[in-house]
């Protein structure tokens, strides 16, 4: 049985590499669009690694007041954007002190931090900006929101690395229980696209080298995959009570039945090679939701295109799944849109309420050559028709960080 204990998710946004809007960004996933091209954003030319999935088409004047994007931060745009049609979608009710605000990032606005100083360095009399220090604080993402809907309730930044997006929904989750809220806004936003950054995870050998291939640069599970693509974005969710959403007559797109956060303890950049970590809590997040593993239908993997972090994610879901992790659909919406960072988890799980909501299962892009490692059904090249009742969301980041995020169909 599951657990009583659920929560209503009322309202969706996402701002992508293949889409801005939801309607937008599903309808990608389902084409089999890749966002991954060579970066634009800077010169990249003297990179080992010139490639990224960039937002495209984004214009931030068409969405924001002119003076709002000039005092704020790329990620900071995505996220507006994205919790602002969340919002319009679930039309919540509930007094401003009662609706609060959990935003996930990982590097919030290091690429403002690095241009400021490039240019300081260059010339240490200029006049920095009175707008610099709110412009690269994490926190100030959920502020804003607050301040552009004039919502009054909890506001919290939450940053767990790559698992940083489902962390904020999960926490979101927590405010609810406890009371503190009648409705949050979860938010994960991200853009690290700049070349310090990108200089230092081609060192770590984290990154995709394909320059000359971009759009089957991420190839999540494939033999032949070689590290991730870095994405950028924002995805936004609503979460209400069960019981309220219902009593007001809200469109609840799907249900969250279980949560689990737990760390591998074991190395900062790589993950357990045992899967011990993964395993605890996807057990864990199966258990709060009251669900046996055959209950899943369909997992939307962490699966990001590196070497060790599919074979080890595979092997834990295999240790959780047992023979039915030969039959269900398990696809990478990372070899579309690269991956988000601290952004992924929220877009990815908005992928798993889409496919339940669909029955339509996007595929695995790039996925091309079978790993005898990566041996279960990835949903290669195509989407697929698929009964989707419950869904699983992995996010597992550096530092050994592990979250889980489990969603239903709404009974009605």
């Amino acid at each position: 049985m599951r657990n009583r204990n659920t929560h209503a998710i009322t309202g969706m946004g996402a701002v992508t590499p293949v889409g801005i809007g939801v309607s937008n960004y599903w309808r990608s996933l389902l084409e089999g669009v890749s966002g991954t091209s060579c970066i634009s954003r800077f010169d990249a030319s003297s990179l080992p690694v010139r490639i990224a999935a960039e937002v495209k088409d984004f214009t931030a004047t068409d969405h924001l007041p002119a003076k709002l994007v000039r005092e704020t931060d790329i990620f900071m745009h995505f996220a507006l954007v994205a919790a602002a049609e969340a919002l319009a979608a679930s039309r919540v009710e509930a007094a401003p002190e009662r609706i609060g605000i959990v935003l996930g990032t990982c590097f919030s606005g290091i690429a403002t931090i690095t241009e400021t100083q490039g240019l300081f360095t260059a010339n240490p009399g200029m006049r920095v900006s009175p707008h610099f220090v709110p412009k690269v604080l994490g926190s100030i993402a959920a502020a804003q929101i607050a301040m552009a809907h004039g919502l009054r309730g909890p506001c919290l930044t939450v940053n767990t690395a790559c698992s940083s997006g489902n962390d904020a929904v999960g926490l979101a989750a927590m405010l609810l229980r406890a009371g503190e809220a009648d409705a949050v806004v979860a938010v994960g936003a991200e853009s690290i696209l700049c070349p310090l950054l990108v200089a230092g995870l081609v060192q770590a050998r984290a990154l995709s080298s394909r320059n000359e291939d971009p759009q089957t640069a991420s190839r999540p599970f494939d033999l032949d995959r070689d590290g991730f693509v870095i994405g950028e974005g924002a995805g936004a969710v609503v979460l209400e009570d069960l019981d309220r959403a219902r009593s007001r007559g809200a469109d609840i797109q799907a249900e969250l039945l279980g949560y689990a956060s737990y760390t591998d303890a074991y190395h900062v950049m790589a993950p357990d090679p045992s899967g011990k970590g993964e395993v605890f809590c996807m057990r864990q997040a199966l258990a709060k939701a009251g669900l046996a593993p055959g209950d899943v239908d369909y997992v939307n993997p962490h699966g990001t295109a590196t070497k060790v972090g599919d074979r080890v994610e595979t092997a834990a879901l295999k240790e959780v799944f047992g023979d039915h992790a030969y039959r269900m659909p398990i696809s990478s919406t990372k070899g579309a849109t690269g991956h988000m960072i601290g952004a992924g988890g929220v877009t990815e799980l908005i992928a798993c309420i889409q496919a339940i909501r669909e029955g339509q299962v996007p595929p695995t892009l790039n996925y091309r050559t079978p790993d005898p490692d990566c041996d279960l059904d990835y949903v290669p090249g195509r989407p697929r028709f698929a009964d989707v009742r419950v869904a699983m969301s992995n996010a597992f980041g550096f530092g050994g960080q592990n979250a889980c995020l489990l969603v239903g169909r709404h009974a009605g």
